[in-house]
């Protein structure tokens, strides 16, 4: 058995794969997002029920304490800390917030596996999979499993959660475009009739 999971397609939510955030609950600067896993992916979900099996063992062998916390949420049936419903784009799906330190980068590819670098290259609402490390804790009386993210890829586009910010060209009614090959301070170069 591993505590190591590589899931299907998920969707993420809250990203913070590209660059660190202060979580406003410990105060460090960490890598994370949420998965949103779909629950018709059994093989994924089975997964991370196996390694979160594996690290509670790895832990405290055979005396698992009473009701650890799980990680993996119901997104029909949870709702936000205000006990108002979570967004549509959870139905269906089971979720669980994944993160690494700020100093463990996670590495993001594309579906190539090109390494992704732009700042905003992931954003929630976003389709990839992850790369997980299952780790049972015990600390301040609680006691479960979390995830560690290792790395990040990401399969394809989506619509944007949470109203981000639109693309320039979306907000000027064009079509977004690849840039040119060579485009940039060098176009001028041997092109005196300005």
């Amino acid at each position: 058995m591993t505590t190591k999971v590589v899931t299907g397609e998920v969707r993420f939510s809250y990203a913070n794969v590209m660059r660190p955030r202060i979580n406003q609950m410990n105060g460090k600067e960490e890598y994370s997002t949420q998965v949103l896993i779909p629950k018709t992916d059994k093989e994924t979900v089975a997964a991370i029920k196996a390694a979160a099996k594996e690290a509670l063992q790895a832990k405290w062998g055979d005396k698992i304490p009473g009701k650890p916390r799980n990680p993996l949420r119901d997104g029909d049936t949870e709702t936000k800390s205000d006990g108002s419903p979570l967004g549509s784009e959870y139905a269906g799906h089971y979720f669980m917030t994944v993160k690494t330190s700020a100093d463990r980068k996670p590495g993001v590819v594309d579906a190539k596996g090109r390494d992704l670098i732009d700042a905003d290259a992931i954003v929630s609402g976003d389709y990839g999979r992850v790369s997980l490390n299952a780790y049972a804790y015990d600390a301040a009386g609680n006691r479960g499993v979390a995830f560690g993210l290792n790395h990040v890829m990401l399969a394809r586009k989506g619509d944007q959660l949470g109203g981000g910010r639109s693309s320039a060209a979306s907000d000027f009614g064009l079509a977004a475009a690849p840039a040119a090959a060579g485009a940039g301070a060098g176009d001028m170069a041997g092109d005196d009739d300005w």
